[in-house]
């Protein structure tokens, strides 16, 4: 056991002062940890990065950290790639590096890599591509520790509601331990990114978002400015052309970190100066092209400090939405100076996943952390749940149990699991009673 008196999460959005701060490495340790929790009455909550902005991970009493089981256990070749089972803990930038000495590669990644596995599933995080889905999509197996000390082995053959369940389980089922993954071949991705208007991206972007394998696209509030991201895979590890060591340090380092935090303080002191810092923003970055290892396109580093809100919609009403946000921030006095990101995924069959039983477009946005956010957030979730939006899980929201429902064909499924695994809600906290009820 570690003594720690406050834990906090990336975005300081979310505290917690746990009774017990342990940190076990194999699963017998875990187990132990779990055992001993529930003989002192605990709730037991596991983090990995702390990088969800919601209070997913907060607990009271003893908080789990995973970084201690970390690694790969094995890896099984299939013809299309290989099952590779990693402890729960794994760090998607460690896991990526991994993977690629084996020849192999996760098939799709978020823009941040510093998560674990297990938290990164069991939160929702998903890349961008038509033809891709989310993490929790690609898991084939998990052995978790449930409340009662015992290890759960399950899979889509063994005890399959209970699979269904944890691989998107919120934490409120068990701690995982392991998980198996199916993952691809080594791939490299050849980036092209450019500036564009929003006028003739919202025009284009179903033709765009269907043509390449992974698009995404920046948009800077008060402006017809985007950053257009086209992603293409390309068979085998080699060869690369990354970014040049200078041209990285000029784009990565000093425009996307360097310039733009400066312009946040900016904006902070002075608001209305936000329109005219975003239009020079969103010409800031000239076009690049460059091929890399996949993982290295995927993921950037951030270092601005921000909040964050997430919503799933379904696709076919992106062009609507983002209109809808253009207009309250037109007719409001809020001048956002961060950039709204927008994503795409297929549909999966993942029970509490954002993207589940359809085409899915992610919109995603953002405040500097010294900037009030909650009325921009407040506009911008009544306008995703106009067109039946979900939230993600992982970033900041207001939806209940009661309101959640609805959209979630299987919502009542997961709770019948919870309710056989966890009935004294060893593993609930205040996040969990409002987004699943108590």
């Amino acid at each position: 056991m570690v003594l720690m008196s406050t834990w906090h999460n990336w975005a300081r959005t979310e505290a917690a002062s746990p009774r017990r701060f342990d940190t076990p490495s194999t699963v017998d340790d875990l187990v132990a940890v779990v055992a001993g929790a529930a003989r002192r009455g605990d709730r037991v909550k596991a983090v990995g990065a702390g990088h969800s902005f919601t209070g997913v991970a907060v607990t009271d009493g003893t908080m789990i950290s995973l970084d201690e089981m970390s690694g790969i256990l094995s890896a099984e070749p299939t013809p299309t790639g290989a099952l590779v089972t990693v402890y729960a803990g794994t760090r998607l930038r460690e896991l990526s590096a991994l993977l690629w000495a084996m020849g192999l590669a996760l098939p799709n990644l978020g823009d941040i890599d510093v998560q674990s596995i297990a938290g990164a599933v069991s939160t929702g995080t998903h890349g961008t591509g038509t033809q891709f889905t989310g993490l929790a999509a690609s898991v084939r197996a998990l052995t978790m520790v449930l409340a009662d000390g015992s290890v759960a082995e399950c899979s889509p053959e063994h005890d399959p509601a209970l699979f269904e369940a944890a691989r998107l389980g919120l934490g409120a089922l068990g701690v995982l331990a392991t998980l198996t993954l199916e993952c691809v071949p080594a791939f490299r991705l050849r980036a092209h990114e450019a500036p564009a208007s929003l006028s003739e991206t919202l025009a284009d972007v179903e033709s765009v978002r269907t043509g390449v394998d992974h698009f995404e696209f920046y948009w800077f509030p008060h402006t017809d400015g985007v950053l257009t991201k086209h992603n293409t895979r390309l068979d085998g590890p080699a060869p690369v052309q990354p970014v040049g060591r200078i041209r990285g340090l000029v784009d990565d380092e000093l425009l996307s970190n360097g310039l733009f935090s400066a312009f946040q303080q900016v904006g902070t002191r002075a608001p209305a100066a936000i329109p005219p810092l975003n239009r020079v923003a969103s010409r800031a970055l000239s076009a690049r092209t460059f091929v890399d290892r996949s993982y290295r396109v995927f993921a950037s580093n951030r270092r601005v400090r921000f909040r964050e809100m997430e919503y799933a919609v379904p696709a076919e009403t992106l062009p609507a939405v983002i209109r809808e946000i253009e207009t309250w921030l037109r007719e409001s006095d809020t001048r956002i100076g961060f950039p709204v990101e927008v994503r795409f995924a297929a549909p999966d069959d993942v029970w509490m996943s954002t993207a589940y039983g359809r085409e899915t477009a992610y919109v995603a946005v953002h405040q500097y952390h010294r900037r009030e956010h909650r009325a921009y957030f407040e506009a911008v979730e009544q306008i995703m749940r106009a067109v039946d939006g979900r939230p993600h899980w992982g970033k900041l929201h207001e939806r209940t149990a009661d309101d959640l429902r609805p959209t979630y064909p299987r919502f009542d499924d997961f709770l019948a699991v919870r309710d056989r695994v966890d009935p004294g809600r060893m593993f609930a906290n205040p996040y969990l009673d409002r987004v699943l009820g108590v």
